[in-house]
Formats: structure tokens, sequence, C-alpha cells
């Protein structure tokens, strides 16, 4: 570098010491004060009314996503517990579930062992129902083979005998010795 101050100064024709010649990459002293008022100035500017409202968009920034990360812990807490309390629920109805269908279950066994008892019963009373009635037909044909079989006799009695049984009285009198003597032969009574 000094070469170059060298090379330049002799081209010159004069040469100028070195101390004395100014420094090409300082600027001189009024350029430097001149340049510091702007400066001094933009930057009160800027500390006054510029990084006030910047600060405050930052803080309002700062404030919303704070308050948002407020918000979603709220949000994020009431999820778990409208969480917790749909599974108490899901839980407590699966166990209403279960204790319906049980219950179903016992009304249904109920209920057919009901039907069943009924239905036992509506069948002992058919079957007495039936039994009175055969009872009831059995002692109506006995009543009916009985005046039959008188009547048989009767007319069989006559053709034997030979005589007239037409008297009722008579007849009515030998039929009933023919029916008792016939209750108490072995085996030709009731069955």
């Amino acid at each position: 570098m000094n070469n170059v101050i060298a090379i330049l100064a002799a081209e010159g024709g004069e040469s100028l010491p070195l101390e004395d010649s100014p420094n090409p990459l300082l600027p001189p002293l009024y350029d430097i004060v001149w340049s510091l008022i702007p400066l001094a100035v933009i930057l009160w500017l800027f500390w006054k009314f510029i990084l006030p409202k910047f600060q405050q968009v930052l803080d309002e920034r700062s404030e919303r996503i704070e308050g948002g990360l407020r918000r979603a812990e709220q949000t994020q807490a009431e999820a778990k517990e409208e969480l917790a309390k749909y599974k108490a629920q899901l839980a407590e109805a699966r166990s209403e579930a279960a204790k319906i269908r049980d219950d179903a279950r016992a009304q249904g066994q109920q209920i057919l062992a009901d039907m069943k008892s009924e239905a036992q019963a509506e069948s002992d009373r058919i079957i007495a129902s039936g039994e009175q009635q055969l009872a009831a037909q059995r002692q109506q044909i006995i009543a009916e083979l009985r005046s039959d079989l008188g009547r048989q006799s009767v007319d069989l009695a006559e053709r034997l005998m030979g005589e007239q049984l037409s008297d009722p009285v008579r007849r009515s009198g030998t039929i009933d010795r023919f029916l008792a003597d016939l209750d108490r032969v072995p085996g030709a009574g009731r069955n």
C-alpha cells in the first residue's frame, strides 16, 4: 500500500509525507458529524415511535399466542373431562344394557314357566273334563244297556216261560232282580 501511495505521489509531482496525507478509508470529521446527527434523529424517532408500536404488536401477538395456548389447554382439559364422562356413561350404559338383558331373560324364563304351568293346568282341566264326560257317557251307556238288556231279558223270559210279563210292575221287578243278579256275577260288573 505504501508503494501505491508513493507511485501516486510521484505522478502528481509532489510527494506528501505519509502522516499528513488523508486516509481514503476514513472520511473527514465534518462528514462523520453531519452523518451522526441524522442517524441520531432517525434512531430517536425509531426509539420513540416505531419501537413502541413494534413492541405493542409483539406483546399482543405473544398474548394471543399465550391465550391461545391457555384456551387450547383448557379445551384439551375439557375434552379429557368430556371423554372421561363419555366413557363413564358408556360403561354405565353397558352395565344397564347387561342388566336389562338379564332382566329380560329372567322375565322370559318366568313367562315361559308361567305359560308351562298354565298349559299344564289347562291340560289337567281338559283331561279332568274329558274324564268327567267319559264317566257321564259311561253311566249313560250303562243305563241304556241296562234298560235294553232288561227289555231283552224280559222278552227272552216270556218266550222261555211262556207267560206274559206285560204287567209293568212285574216287568220292572223282574228287570231289577235280573240286573241285581248281573251285578253280583264276578267279571260281569263294572270295569
